[in-house]
Formats: structure tokens, sequence, C-alpha cells
């Protein structure tokens, strides 16, 4: 070699497991010579079978087996150095920069191979003086345990009974004694079972064991290699310590854990890989319901939480509650509701501060996506905040129902949107939303189903059909659209306003059908000073009050609401019919329904009577009444318990006279008479 060893600070061993076919194994670290470095197969040493590369190189290099190590073998490779000096300087003599620095390199690894043999060894803190260290003598420590006295000196102590003595009571009043051996009992660790928790022994059968023997199974610190799926049934538990407590995947072609039935427990644990780190669905006998997922981080799956509602209505998803989880660079999507067949949508399921977090990892699809579901789906407090690859933060999709988001935080870039709301998903409701993409705080494709508080951009409130009892308005804004166009206009039911100009020429404007627009109000008004006329008609309808409305001069206007079957009119000045015709003899009575009387007494004399001019429906009112035939037969206008306008009973003889009447409230006077 052209240059000494530099020893880093890498622990000189590693460890694999075998697959069956891989030969070339490396080694991270350097070794002086090829005899510096042992190989062994499950802890056995091996002397023979391979070859060891590139012995005196700094970062280390290869161990070449003649044929691959079998399936599931751990191979290990140690260096191990001989703890001895086989050099020496003579006095006098060249003193050579490599032969010091391969000295020193030798005693770089020396130290650190002592180092790690010492490592695992039990020792005294370093914050307290130590006691006595010699063991007993032989005949007095044989078939004794090693125990420690009051001045927590080691001492021999008697084995006899030790797992069987009723030597465990509780503190408290009531407390039972109890044997060790049933004190021990109540916990059952996956590792009673033999997992190892090494991250390179296969541990998936002894947990499947542990769960198959128990309802509540304990995983302790380490790191447990899982090779196929983990699955809880009813009522059981998995519960760890936390992040220590590690259920790692193989790869991501399998679910690592899949909870199939009711009232189960997943808590504590770090989950790596899987296609989907928790799976939860249905199945035979038992519904997916009223299970707990918390304090859990999923790392690495292609998606990280999994609701799937199965192929029968029988056993659905629903009821689930997941707390303080954390999902980090999934590939696919975060949290996921679906169903893969003919079963029921996820409902009614609870995330409480969930997290999903790309971490620099790219993702397809959406930090959480609700594909399918319905009725309450509650995201509160949940944060997706995914790399520029997404579709989406959070996707409501074409199949949810009344899913209800609070306080979600959304956060990426490339203009992904923060809400995506999907063409057909129904009543999402969104409060407080904290927007931190660059993309569209909601994006809507479901024709405005949804309702919004504190949340959006540009309007940060959006309410659906509401009923209001009582409300103090300070300021009302009213959605309109202004129209400028010639032909045939249709309107939906977007706005309620309209404000629209026919400068260009003669314009239909269509009504949406009345059963598509049920307790909608419309106004439709001419703004230009054109004489094109608009036509309002009503879509496979008979129109407004069951005909079509004529806009013609600048500032008319009709105001229109359908109960569902049909379009009334409200108010407009264009009202039609607010002229009466009548032809007969007698009396007929003037009943102020409209503004205009055309009387005609062709066949005899006729009476017009007012009603008396302190009635309620005359007070302020103006009406005119005209004779129309040409008989000598007057028409008479006179007043119900009254003297008539200006005091008398005015007869109107020939045709085409006609008198304008107005009410103070007290009596009827005389406006104009011709």
């Amino acid at each position: 070699m052209t240059e000494h060893i530099k020893v880093p600070a890498v622990e000189p061993l590693v460890r694999y497991v075998a697959n069956g076919t891989q030969t070339v194994f490396a080694y991270p670290f350097p070794i002086f010579a090829s005899e510096d470095l042992k190989v062994y197969f499950d802890g056995a040493e091996q002397a023979s079978g391979f070859d060891i590369s590139d012995a005196g190189q700094t970062a280390g290099g290869d161990v070449t087996f003649d044929a691959a190590p079998a399936s599931g073998i751990i191979v290990t490779l140690e260096r191990k150095l001989p703890l001895e000096r086989v050099t020496d300087f003579i006095e006098g003599g060249d003193f050579s920069a490599a032969a010091i620095n391969t000295e020193l390199d030798y005693l770089a690894g020396s130290v650190q191979q002592v180092n790690r043999a010492l490592s695992p060894m039990l020792r005294y803190s370093d914050h307290e003086t130590t006691s006595e260290t010699v063991l007993p003598d032989r005949a007095a420590r044989a078939n004794k345990a090693l125990g420690f006295d009051g001045n927590g000196d080691p001492v021999a102590v008697s084995l006899e009974g030790s797992m069987a003595a009723p030597n465990y009571t509780a503190v408290g009043t009531g407390a039972a004694t109890r044997t060790t051996s049933d004190k021990f009992s109540d916990s059952v660790s996956i590792k009673d079972f033999g997992a190892v928790g090494d991250g390179l022994t296969d541990d998936t059968v002894a947990i499947q064991q542990a769960l198959a023997a128990h309802n509540a199974v304990f995983v302790p610190e380490g790191e447990y290699l899982v090779t196929s799926t983990i699955t809880l049934d009813e009522r059981q538990s998995l519960i760890g310590t936390g992040q220590r407590s590690v259920l790692k995947g193989l790869d991501n072609s399998f679910n690592i854990i899949e909870v199939v039935a009711d009232f189960a427990r997943i808590a504590y644990l770090r989950i790596e890989k899987g296609d989907a780190g928790i799976k939860l669905y249905g199945s035979a006998p038992r519904p997916c319901v009223q299970n707990a997922v918390t304090d859990v981080t999923i790392w690495q799956s292609n998606t990280g939480i999994l609701l799937d509602g199965g192929t029968d209505t029988n056993y659905p998803c629903y009821w689930n509650n997941f707390d303080r989880v954390l999902v980090e660079q999934p590939a696919v999507h975060g949290i996921h509701l679906t169903k893969s067949g003919a079963g029921d949508t996820p409902n009614a399921n609870k995330f409480h501060a969930c997290r999903v977090y790309s971490h620099g990892a790219d993702i397809s699809g959406a930090g959480i996506y609700v594909e399918y579901g319905s009725f309450n789906n509650a995201f509160i407090d949940c944060e997706a905040n995914v790399k520029g690859t997404a579709q989406g933060c959070f996707i409501i999709g074409a199949n949810s129902n009344k899913t209800l988001l609070i306080n979600p935080y959304a956060e990426s870039n490339n203009l992904v949107p923060n809400i995506k709301l999907e063409n057909g998903s129904i009543e999402t409701a969104i409060y407080n939303l904290l927007s931190a993409s660059n993309g569209a705080a909601i994006w809507d494709l479901s024709g405005g189903e949804y309702t919004a508080y504190n949340a959006g951009f540009p309007n940060k409130n959006y309410f659906q059909k509401t009923t209001c009892v009582d409300m103090n308005a300070a300021l009302q804004r009213y959605d309109t659209e202004y129209i400028d166009a010639s032909g045939t206009v249709t309107l939906d039911t977007s706005h309620s306003v309209h404000l629209v100009s026919s400068f260009g020429g003669a314009l239909t404007v269509e009504l949406p059908n009345a059963a598509d627009a049920i307790g909608a109000m419309m106004v439709i008004k001419k703004i230009d000073s054109s004489a094109n006329v608009i036509t309002l008609t009503e879509d496979s309808g008979s129109g407004a009050d069951a005909r079509n409305y004529y806009l013609g001069a600048e500032n008319d206007f009709v105001q229109m609401i359908s109960n569902g079957a049909e379009w009334f009119v409200i108010s407009s000045n264009r009202a039609p019919g607010n002229t009466r015709f009548y032809d007969g003899t007698g009396i007929y009575d003037i009943d102020m329904a409209v503004d205009t009387y055309l009387l005609s007494s062709f066949g005899g004399a006729l009476e017009a009577r007012l009603p008396p001019a302190n009635a309620s429906e005359a007070i302020g009112r103006t009406v005119t009444i005209k004779k129309t035939d040409v008989s000598s037969n007057a028409v008479t206008v006179t007043e119900l318990g009254g003297s008539g306008p200006d005091g008398f009973s005015q007869p109107l003889a020939s045709q085409y006279k006609a008198i304008t009447v107005v009410s103070d409230g007290s009596q009827w006077f005389i406006v104009s008479k011709f």
C-alpha cells in the first residue's frame, strides 16, 4: 500500500442475514491482514470457503464466498487483532514515519477491539464508590445466585424455592401475596417465545406464537425483524416501550400489522417498512370496530395506515381511534381510507394529533386520502406535510360523505393543493385550516359540496344549505354574476343575483329546472339601455309563474323562488296580471288586488264599490277604474259604508272614462278623472 491505514471511528464488526443468493459481503472497517478478519455463520467461526480482499485499505473491503450462505444464516464479520507488539525501533537507527504510523494504527485498532469487548460488561456507575468485587469462594457460591447485601457488595444467595415462594405483596390495604412465578406471568413478552430483537434474526414466528397464546403481548426494547404479517384478533393488544421497540419489515411487499377484528390495541411501537404499516379491515366472524392505535411511529411504508371496508358489509371498518401517530416517509399515502371490494365504506373513524411527514422522500399520493368513507370520519389537529410530488396534502375523494377536518395543517410546495375536494365528495366540513402549501387552499371540484369556517382563500367561510332562526347580519353580500351575451344563457344555482346585458342582441336566459333548485331564490335584472329583449324561460319547465317573462327596458327585473315544483315570482317591475278585466252588472267589489280595473257594463248598470278608506288593504293605495264598453250603462264608483271619492259617488258614463283615486286612511281622494 502507498500510505498507512487511517483507523476511523467505526465499530469493527458487521452482521448480515443471508438470503441464499448473495455471495459478496462488505466489511466497512480496515484490517491489517486478511487473517485479522474473522468470519462466523450463526456464531460459528469459518476457516475456509471464502476469500478476503482489500486488506490494508482504510475503507475496508469484501468477503467473497465460494457458495452463497444459506438463507437465514447470520453472517458476522469481525476484526480481531492479536494483542501483541511484534515491531521494535533500533537505538540510533532510521526512524520510519511509515513504521510508527502503522504501529499507532495497530494500537488504535486494538483499543477499539478492547473497548468493544468491555462495552457489554456490567460495571459500577462513575458516580459511586466501588465496593468489594472479589467473588465468594467457589465452595461458598456453588448452587447459589449472585446477590447484593445491604452495602451493595456481592454475596452468594440460595436458589432454594426462589421462584416458588410466596414472596411478592403489593403495597396497599387488601393486597394479596403471590408467588414470584405468578407475578412474572402477568406480563407476556415476545422474548418469552424466542424473539431476539437484534434486527437480524427473523422474529416473525416468535411474535405470532406469542399472540396465538396470549391476548396481551409486550414488545421490549429491540429491533425485531419480521418477514410476514403480524395479525391482531379480537381484544388483543401489542404494546411496546416506545421508539426503542421496533418492528422492522424485511421489505415493502407485505403488511406489517393487520387488525382483523374489534377492540384491539397497538401502542408505543415503531414500525418500519411494509406495504401498509398497519391495515385494519373486518373479517368473518368479527367487524373491525373500536380498535385503538396510540403513540405509534410508522417509517418508510408504502402506506402508513390503511382502513379497508373490504368485501362484506357484515364486517365493516367503523369507530376506530388513532391518537398521536406519526407516519414518516410514506411512498404512496400516509393515511388511506378505502374499500377493496363490495364492503361498506370506512365510517366514523377518529384521527387525533396524527401527522404525515415526507421528510424529503417522494410521495405519489396524498398525506391523508379519504377515497371511500362516510358519516363523520374526523381528522382533528392532524397534519399533512408532504413533498411536492404529492397529489394533495388532504384529498377528500369522490366516494366520501360528511368528512370532518378540524384544525388541519397542510404544507407542501410545487402547487400541491392543501385540501382537494374531488367531484362526488359530499358535505365536507373544514374548520380553521392552516394552509402552508403554495397550491390552492381548497381546490373544490365538488361543486360547492362543503362548509368552511376560517378556511380557504380568498373566502375564509363557505356555508352550505343553512337554516337560521335569528341572525344579526352587519353586512350581506350576494353571489352576483355579470352576463353580457346574446343567444341563450343557461343559469345554475351557483349565483343568486344575475346582472344581464343584452346589448349585443336579443337574449334568452334559461332558469334551472325548479326541481334542481329547491328553495333557491334568483334575481335577474336587465342593465343595458338597448331595445334588445331578455326572455326568461325554464329548463324543461313552464317558467316563472308558469309563463315566460320579458325584460325589455333598462333596470327591468324579476325576483323568483323555487319550491321544487315551479318558480314563483316574488317581486318585479314587469309583473304581468297587474290589471283586472271584468264584464258584468250589479255590484263589483274592488278588492285592491291589482292597480288597474278595466270594467265593462255592456249588459247593464255596474257599481264599482271601493273598500272603506280605512281598510288596511286600502290605506296609501292608488287604484284606477276605467269603463271599456260602448254602451250607455254607467259604471258608478262608490265606497262600502262611505260617501265615495271626494265625498260623492262618481259615475263613468261613457266608453274610456276613467278615475284614479287614493286613500289616506280616512277618505278616498280623486287623483285624476277624465
